[in-house]
């Protein structure tokens, strides 16, 4: 009966939460710059628009182009239910570690990079390409920085490793956390498509990634898509906070213990949210070429973490 409460309120917990970061972080920004920006829940009045609009499909579309956005929005919302968010022991630990996770968005990844070439359009072709040529330095750079946490714990089950960090003392600050994490913020800004490596604001040919994959998409498909987006967002943000800061995180699914979680949990996701608008204000959009050169320091901090935790 636990376990099946764990699955329920994690999964509602996702697809609700999820939004409200994206839309805590826009209105952040806005203020940052001056701007008034959109109000904190219109992630929800886009998705609700979009879930009523209706499609249109490219004629040189095959199956791969409808199947995209259901695909892609349940492996996002498989890999968040691996990672623990507000209990220590995520619904679907048993199943997979940190591995189940980076593969379940890989696979993702994946049919969003067919779906762009499978729409015929040369934008999606170009997207598919960047964003292929970029998650090869992404993925290694996100299993090491995890990794390194891991062999404290001596799993890679998430919800192993972060009761292993329950029952040990501070160590955030010791070198392979702090390079771990930093490598792992890299990444956060680059698979969420943030400045400086993306501008999910623009549809400029130079710049897009992300947008250029999904420019065919339109109506329920188009939500389906951004609502995966902020999950995923979600849970990149979750490992950084819950892997190497799991304090508050709650013994199991309890309903005070659950309460007080989620409190220590909507403050750790503040701050981290802060650091990405603040990252994001001060930061010009870098070229196309200079973002492997950003991802690649990530690679080496991960890497560097992983030999330090051996080491030390």
């Amino acid at each position: 009966m636990g376990h099946a409460i764990g699955v329920v309120g994690q999964f509602g917990l996702m697809l609700l939460l999820a939004p409200l970061v994206s839309g805590f972080i826009r209105q952040l920004k806005a203020r940052l710059q001056t701007r008034r920006g959109p109000g904190l829940l219109q992630p929800y009045r886009n998705l609700s628009k979009l879930l009523r609009k209706g499609m249109v499909i490219p004629d040189t579309a095959s199956w791969i182009f409808g199947a995209t956005p259901h695909v892609l929005f349940g492996t996002t919302v498989l890999a968040g239910l691996l990672v623990p968010m507000v209990s220590a022991e995520a619904p679907l630990s048993m199943f997979g570690g940190v591995l189940a996770v980076v593969y379940l968005l890989a696979l993702g990844r994946f049919f969003l990079a067919l779906g762009g070439l499978d729409s015929g359009s040369p934008f999606g072709g170009l997207g598919s390409s960047r964003e292929m040529t970029l998650s090869a330095l992404a993925e290694p750079a996100l299993m090491l920085a995890v990794f390194t946490v891991a062999i404290a714990a001596g799993s890679t089950n998430l919800s192993a490793m972060v009761h292993a960090a329950l029952g040990q003392s501070w160590r955030f600050l010791a070198p392979s956390q702090l390079l771990a994490f930093a490598a792992l913020f890299i990444v956060l800004i680059a698979e969420t498509g943030r400045i400086p490596v993306d501008n999910p604001a623009t549809h400029l040919e130079l710049t897009m990634i992300h947008e250029a994959m999904i420019l065919e998409y339109s109506g329920p498909y188009l939500a389906w898509i951004e609502w995966s987006a902020a999950i995923k967002q979600l849970v990149l943000m979750t490992l950084l906070v819950n892997v190497f800061f799991p304090y508050g995180l709650a013994a199991g699914w309890t309903p005070a213990g659950a309460l007080v979680s989620l409190g220590w949990f909507a403050a750790k996701l503040l701050l981290l949210s802060v650091a990405v608008a603040i990252v994001e204000t001060t930061n010009a959009k870098l070229r196309l070429f200079r973002v492997p050169e950003l991802l690649s320091v990530a690679l080496v901090l991960s890497a560097l973490a992983l030999m330090s935790a051996f080491l030390f």
